[in-house]
């Protein structure tokens, strides 16, 4: 059973020596307490009869506000316990008044950090950036704050200030609707404070580049000096249009280890996904071209990461990607004008162009969603 009292928290006086007045509820004992918004000098309670004295001056305005509330609590109370025995104090009490606001700021940062800890180091740089802007707009927010009209204002400023287009502010809205997701899950908030259920996020249709074969073998024959950075971001390029369509970040990643002659075994950086892939005669050919004699297994097989780099430390892999990236993305755009292209080259169109080749060869699109490791069939389908 429940018991529900009105209480003066003597144990709480202010400087003035008045006592807040609090509705008590014990379940399974263990309390939990409302205030009501009264302050009270200890004399003037009547702690036999849980009322004010009438000795003050609005005693009776005050026991009616008591005794009305007391009321709504007792109905409130019976009408939840009826539907669930298992509710707790706590519980009770956020039935009557509802969960005190929570700092939004804070759980996001907290799903961020863990982001960092499990060395997902750009997911959680990406959402930290999400963060700022919205911090940047609006320093101090509860959950509760953040409203379906809130959003569409957010939504507008995203646009005006920083010009983000529609696909950007998406990614903002999806990573904003997993802080709440989570904090429901974690019971922060209630799933009536959620407001992405009355919100909906748009996104467009983007155009996504490719090269066909005749433009791989143009960039394929480009007249490059051997041994040199852009021979070796060329032939990586190559290698992911033909096997896999492996992001940067894993090609960059692969050792021998990983070859057993005819597949290579990888576990994908993004989703952690293991995949297995036959690696084409197109794919073999520059692979060989990299083995030496004195070669370990542990060794990258396209030798652009430093040999001595920690992978095991995910700043400094993060760190080395990036800038990889970047240099391999520069290259791209030199052989992009050498072999006559006018798409924008960047790494990211060898999967793109794997994709329409594996298709246009037959493969089923179950097949290459597999092989490129595609959370949802819909990504390929895209």
């Amino acid at each position: 059973m429940t018991s529900i009292s009105i209480v003066l928290r003597k144990d709480k006086l202010n400087a003035k020596k008045e006592a807040p007045i609090h509705f008590r509820i014990i379940k399974n004992r263990k309390a939990s307490y409302i205030a009501s918004g009264i302050m009270l000098p200890a004399q003037q309670w009547n702690e036999k009869k849980s009322r004010v004295k009438a000795t003050h001056l609005n005693s009776a305005r005050l026991n009616s506000y008591l005794s009305n509330k007391f009321t709504e609590i007792q109905d409130t109370v019976l009408q939840h316990e009826t539907l669930s025995k298992s509710l707790t104090s706590k519980n009770l009490r956020e039935k009557v008044f509802g969960k005190r606001p929570s700092d939004f700021f804070g759980f996001a940062d907290a799903i961020v950090e863990q982001y960092r800890k499990e060395g997902r180091i750009g997911t959680g740089d990406k959402n930290r950036s999400v963060i700022a802007k919205l911090r940047d707009y609006r320093p101090t927010l509860t959950f509760h704050d953040i409203t379906p009209e809130f959003l569409i204002r957010y939504e507008q400023h995203l646009r005006e200030h920083h010009g983000n287009c529609t696909n950007t502010v998406s990614k903002d809205m999806k990573f904003l609707r997993k802080v709440f997701n989570d904090a429901i899950r974690a019971d922060v908030i209630g799933l009536e404070a959620n407001p992405f259920g009355r919100y909906q996020i748009k996104q467009e249709r983007t155009h996504r580049d490719y090269l066909t074969e005749e433009e791989l073998l143009r960039v394929q024959d480009c007249d490059i000096a051997a041994d040199t950075k852009l021979a070796l971001h060329r032939d990586m390029f190559i290698f992911a249009a033909y096997t896999g369509g492996l992001r940067i970040s894993d090609v960059l990643q692969l050792r021998w280890s990983n070859f057993d002659g005819s597949h290579l075994h990888v576990v994908i950086t993004k989703t952690g996904a293991q995949v297995s892939i036959k690696v084409p005669n197109k794919g073999l050919e520059l692979m060989c071209g990299y083995r030496r004699a004195e070669q370990c297994n542990t060794d990258f097989i396209f030798p652009v990461l430093a040999a001595t780099l920690d992978t095991g430390n995910p700043l400094a892999l993060d760190a080395a990607i990036a800038t990889a990236t970047t240099q391999v993305n520069r290259s791209l755009k030199t052989l992009a004008n050498m072999a006559g292209i006018e798409k924008r080259l960047s790494f990211h169109i060898s999967r793109h162009s794997f994709a329409v080749l594996a298709l246009r060869k037959g493969i089923s699109i179950d097949k290459v969603s597999k092989l490129m490791a595609h959370s949802a069939i819909r990504e390929t389908q895209t």
